[in-house]
């Protein structure tokens, strides 16, 4: 029997992986050491098509920097376009083919038994069995030649070996998290996208911080590196994840940031890359790092920005560590230097420090219930950030959004709240327009009649924070299943 990793079946199903994981809870499926029966899952998902699935539509994935640097005709790669076409052909007759197998196989072990039956008398089979025999295997023919082109385990089959070519699934080793490595991107850039927290510095060949083993699997190195491995490192496998991608699936043993004691305290000089105004008190601030020096961060916490002329203030990061690089912040009007300096004047192209990250107020990653997200105010900021995280490790079974705010502006972030309703399943987005806790717990009792199996994460001003917090705790919410960040210190 064979066996899918849990990201692979739920790409494979056409579901997230939150839904095979809330399939596992139910007991609808059974797992084996971190995978699920390849027949488990087509009895609980029989519309697995090769066919009509948007994951086989993610051709433009295919970069050119997969094309060989070799220029011999039998090795450089077609278009993408053309590439992708051949692949379908293969794979539609890789089902047929598969499928006619089975087939036989199932006919000629029913002829064997047959055979064994009629051989089992002391005089030996007679005209008429000999006869009945014939008539059967004529009759089996025919139904074998009519049968259905494509059987569903021969098509889940062909459809796996499909997305393999298209993207490598990389699991690492302690942790058991996994991601996939599409096209000839480098595993480490893949593992920021997939929302994972690999070891890294430079990102650029220089440091070998990012150096980690293979335990099974082939790799590529994607482009030349200053950083050099012993002989006995490359002995035993290791590669710098930076400068490698996957040529087929592989086992990585690599360290992770699994807490935020984990993640060094950094210090970047940025550059501001876009200012936008909000409202006339609220404006939203983009910071671009080097390339070479992206910041590290869980989602929820927070960073100091400082400018040129020494002006500070710490801020959420209203963005997904998935991106570093590009680092929002939401700046509400005060009466504070860095205020003055953000609402007179500030312009992109300069130069901003940024220190961090600080803050524990990240996403339980471990817990995959339902999680509700209660953002007061400006609190929308680290609640953002944990939200944009949660989508793109694909763990938790559903989540909700309350919103409450009585600012002039309102919901500023309203747009990103419904485009996330639209397009997932599993997100609800409701705002309130109040910041009194007792509106917005009631709200969440409203949707919600049992609160003992949800995890709740909190964020806005103090006081009502902690307000939330201990209407929630009335209600018999456990205070492990809370998270709380205030962002008025």
């Amino acid at each position: 029997m064979g066996y899918l990793s849990l990201s692979r079946a739920a790409r494979l199903a056409g579901v997230t992986r939150a839904e095979i994981q809330r399939r596992i809870r139910r007991g609808d499926l059974e797992t084996f050491e971190g995978a699920v029966a390849i027949q488990d899952l087509l009895l609980l998902y029989p519309a697995v098509s090769l066919h009509d699935d948007e994951a086989l539509l993610r051709v433009e994935r295919i970069k050119s920097a997969a094309v060989p640097k070799s220029h011999h005709a039998d090795t450089i790669l077609p278009s993408p376009e053309v590439l992708v076409a051949r692949l379908r052909g293969l794979s539609a007759t890789l089902v047929e083919r598969m499928s006619a197998l089975t087939a036989t196989e199932s006919l000629l072990d029913e002829v064997g038994a047959r055979l064994q039956d009629l051989s089992g008398g002391d005089q030996g089979p007679s005209a008429a069995a000999i006869s009945a025999m014939q008539a059967w295997f004529a009759q089996a023919r025919l139904a074998l030649a009519e049968r259905p082109t494509a059987d569903k385990t021969a098509q889940l089959l062909a459809k796996d070996t499909f997305l393999r070519i298209m993207a490598a699934n990389c699991k690492l080793i302690p942790s058991g998290h996994d991601f996939f490595i599409e096209g000839a991107e480098s595993i480490l850039d893949a593992s920021v996208r997939a929302g994972l927290k690999l070891g890294y510095g430079c990102a650029s060949g220089n440091c070998g911080d990012c150096k980690a083993r293979v335990l099974s699997g082939e790799v590529a190195t994607t482009r030349d590196h200053d950083y050099v491995l012993s002989e006995r490192e490359k002995q035993l496998g290791y590669i710098l994840t930076c400068s490698t991608t996957a040529v087929t699936d592989l086992i990585l043993e690599a360290a992770e940031a699994l807490s935020v004691q984990d993640l060094p305290r950094q210090e970047i000089r940025a550059s501001l890359r876009k200012l936008e105004p909000l409202a006339p008190d609220l404006v939203s601030l983009n910071v671009q790092t080097p390339r070479t020096h992206t910041l590290r961060f869980m989602a929820g916490q927070r960073a100091t920005l400082t400018l040129e002329d020494g002006a500070s203030r710490e801020l959420p990061i209203a963005s997904c560590p998935c991106n570093g690089r590009n680092l929002w912040f939401y700046v509400r009007r005060g009466t504070d230097a860095f205020s003055a300096a953000v609402f007179s004047g500030l312009h992109a192209g300069q130069l901003i420090k940024v220190t961090g990250p600080q803050g524990t107020f990240v996403l339980r990653e471990d817990a995959p219930e339902p999680a509700v997200f209660i953002a007061i105010g400006d609190g929308i900021a680290p609640v953002k950030s944990l939200i944009e995280h949660a989508v793109s490790i694909d763990l938790i079974e559903s989540f909700h959004l309350y919103w409450g705010t009585t600012h002039p502006e309102g919901h500023y972030q309203s747009r990103w709240g419904r485009a996330l309703k639209d397009a997932l399943d599993n997100f609800s987005f409701t705002p309130l327009i109040s910041d009194a806790a007792a509106d917005l717990i009631a709200a969440v009792q409203t949707d919600h009649a049992d609160l003992s199996g949800l995890r709740f994460y909190l964020a806005g001003p103090a006081a009502a924070v902690r307000a939330g917090a201990a209407a929630l705790g009335a209600l018999g919410v456990a205070q492990e299943r809370m998270a709380s960040e205030y962002t008025d210190t």
